[in-house]
Protein backbone atom coordinates (compact mmCIF):
# COMPACT_ATOMS: atom_id res chain seq x y z
CA UNK A 1 0.00 0.00 0.00
CA UNK A 2 1.43 3.66 -1.09
CA UNK A 3 -0.42 6.93 -1.73
CA UNK A 4 -0.39 9.60 -4.02
CA UNK A 5 -1.19 13.20 -3.92
CA UNK A 6 -1.46 15.52 -6.32
CA UNK A 7 -3.07 18.79 -7.81
CA UNK A 8 -2.70 21.10 -11.17
CA UNK A 9 -3.37 24.96 -10.43
CA UNK A 10 -3.11 27.61 -8.01
CA UNK A 11 -1.00 26.41 -5.05
CA UNK A 12 2.11 25.76 -3.57
CA UNK A 13 4.97 23.13 -2.28
CA UNK A 14 3.44 23.28 1.42
CA UNK A 15 -0.06 22.38 0.45
CA UNK A 16 1.20 19.60 -1.62
CA UNK A 17 3.26 18.44 1.99
CA UNK A 18 0.21 18.86 4.05
CA UNK A 19 -1.76 16.48 1.57
CA UNK A 20 0.84 13.93 1.67
CA UNK A 21 1.32 14.08 5.36
CA UNK A 22 -2.21 13.04 5.43
CA UNK A 23 -1.14 9.90 3.83
CA UNK A 24 1.40 8.96 5.78
CA UNK A 25 -0.23 5.70 7.18
CA UNK A 26 -0.73 4.05 3.74
CA UNK A 27 3.13 4.94 2.97
CA UNK A 28 5.67 5.44 6.14
CA UNK A 29 8.98 4.22 4.48
CA UNK A 30 9.51 7.14 1.90
CA UNK A 31 8.20 9.71 0.14
CA UNK A 32 8.91 12.24 -2.49
CA UNK A 33 7.52 14.75 -4.77
CA UNK A 34 7.44 17.02 -7.95
CA UNK A 35 6.74 20.33 -8.71
CA UNK A 36 6.31 21.66 -12.37
CA UNK A 37 5.85 25.30 -11.07
CA UNK A 38 5.54 26.97 -14.15
CA UNK A 39 2.40 24.71 -15.48
CA UNK A 40 1.57 24.72 -11.57
CA UNK A 41 1.60 20.96 -11.28
CA UNK A 42 2.26 19.12 -7.79
CA UNK A 43 2.58 15.46 -7.63
CA UNK A 44 3.38 13.74 -4.11
CA UNK A 45 4.23 9.68 -3.44
CA UNK A 46 4.34 7.96 0.45
CA UNK A 47 6.02 4.97 -0.09
CA UNK A 48 5.59 1.08 1.16
CA UNK A 49 8.70 -0.91 0.25
CA UNK A 50 7.27 -3.84 -0.53
CA UNK A 51 8.78 -5.27 -3.82
CA UNK A 52 11.42 -2.70 -4.96
CA UNK A 53 13.06 -2.16 -1.80
CA UNK A 54 15.82 -0.21 -2.88
CA UNK A 55 15.24 1.30 -6.45
CA UNK A 56 11.52 2.24 -5.75
CA UNK A 57 11.51 5.76 -5.53
CA UNK A 58 8.91 8.06 -6.90
CA UNK A 59 7.68 10.21 -8.63
CA UNK A 60 9.66 8.75 -11.16
CA UNK A 61 10.72 10.55 -14.18
CA UNK A 62 11.73 9.47 -17.71
CA UNK A 63 15.62 9.79 -18.32
CA UNK A 64 14.53 12.72 -20.81
CA UNK A 65 12.37 14.58 -18.08
CA UNK A 66 9.09 14.27 -20.61
CA UNK A 67 7.02 12.36 -18.43
CA UNK A 68 6.40 11.92 -14.59
CA UNK A 69 4.41 9.36 -12.75
CA UNK A 70 3.10 8.86 -9.26
CA UNK A 71 1.46 4.81 -8.54
CA UNK A 72 0.33 2.74 -6.08
CA UNK A 73 -0.26 -0.33 -6.91
CA UNK A 74 0.82 -3.62 -8.65
CA UNK A 75 0.47 -4.74 -12.20
CA UNK A 76 0.28 -8.06 -12.33
CA UNK A 77 1.44 -8.64 -16.43
CA UNK A 78 4.44 -6.22 -16.15
CA UNK A 79 7.10 -8.87 -17.22
CA UNK A 80 5.20 -9.68 -20.12
CA UNK A 81 4.33 -5.83 -21.35
CA UNK A 82 8.55 -5.24 -20.18
CA UNK A 83 9.40 -7.83 -23.28
CA UNK A 84 6.47 -6.24 -25.40
CA UNK A 85 7.79 -2.51 -24.96
CA UNK A 86 11.56 -4.22 -24.59
CA UNK A 87 10.97 -5.70 -28.19
CA UNK A 88 9.61 -1.99 -29.67
CA UNK A 89 12.80 -0.51 -28.71
CA UNK A 90 12.21 0.80 -25.31
CA UNK A 91 15.25 0.88 -22.66
CA UNK A 92 14.91 -0.01 -18.65
CA UNK A 93 16.82 1.63 -16.63
CA UNK A 94 15.83 -1.53 -13.93
CA UNK A 95 14.71 -4.89 -14.40
CA UNK A 96 11.85 -5.23 -12.21
CA UNK A 97 9.64 -2.14 -11.76
CA UNK A 98 6.23 -2.44 -12.87
CA UNK A 99 6.04 1.78 -12.18
CA UNK A 100 9.09 2.04 -14.95
CA UNK A 101 6.66 -0.27 -17.21
CA UNK A 102 3.62 2.11 -16.49
CA UNK A 103 6.01 4.63 -18.12
CA UNK A 104 7.01 3.47 -20.78
CA UNK A 105 3.76 2.27 -21.39
CA UNK A 106 2.37 5.24 -21.74
CA UNK A 107 4.28 6.35 -24.56
CA UNK A 108 4.03 3.76 -26.38
CA UNK A 109 0.23 3.03 -26.09
CA UNK A 110 -0.88 6.75 -25.01
CA UNK A 111 -4.24 6.77 -23.19
CA UNK A 112 -5.00 2.99 -24.06
CA UNK A 113 -2.52 1.78 -21.54
CA UNK A 114 -4.89 0.89 -18.84
CA UNK A 115 -6.50 -1.52 -21.36
CA UNK A 116 -3.17 -3.51 -21.35
CA UNK A 117 -3.31 -3.57 -17.89
CA UNK A 118 -3.64 -6.82 -15.57
CA UNK A 119 -4.10 -5.83 -11.66
CA UNK A 120 -4.93 -3.44 -9.19
CA UNK A 121 -3.02 0.22 -9.87
CA UNK A 122 -3.70 4.50 -9.41
CA UNK A 123 -1.71 6.51 -11.34
CA UNK A 124 -1.05 10.05 -12.30
CA UNK A 125 1.25 10.75 -15.36
CA UNK A 126 1.91 14.07 -16.17
CA UNK A 127 3.14 14.37 -19.65
CA UNK A 128 5.20 17.84 -20.28
CA UNK A 129 5.22 18.05 -23.80
CA UNK A 130 1.45 17.63 -23.91
CA UNK A 131 0.51 19.64 -20.89
CA UNK A 132 -1.77 16.95 -19.61
CA UNK A 133 -2.01 14.97 -16.72
CA UNK A 134 -3.42 11.31 -17.76
CA UNK A 135 -5.02 9.24 -14.50
CA UNK A 136 -6.19 6.09 -14.21
CA UNK A 137 -7.69 3.44 -12.06
CA UNK A 138 -8.18 -0.24 -11.80
CA UNK A 139 -11.38 -1.24 -13.23
CA UNK A 140 -12.46 -2.51 -9.74
CA UNK A 141 -11.80 0.24 -7.74
CA UNK A 142 -9.16 -1.57 -5.81
CA UNK A 143 -6.88 1.44 -5.44
CA UNK A 144 -8.04 4.36 -4.34
CA UNK A 145 -8.29 7.54 -7.18
CA UNK A 146 -10.14 10.52 -6.28
CA UNK A 147 -10.36 13.64 -7.94
CA UNK A 148 -12.00 17.31 -8.38
CA UNK A 149 -12.45 19.45 -10.81
CA UNK A 150 -13.40 22.79 -10.49
CA UNK A 151 -14.38 24.10 -13.73
CA UNK A 152 -10.97 26.08 -14.27
CA UNK A 153 -8.72 24.33 -17.73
Amino acid sequence: MCGIAGFIGEGNRQILERMSSALVHRGPDENGSYTDEPNGVHLAHQRLSVIDLSSGQQPMETTDGSHVIVYNGEVYNHAELRQQLQSKGHKFRSDHSDTEVLLHGYREWGEDLPQKLNGMWAFAIWDKKQRKLFCSRDRFGKKPLYYYYNGHS
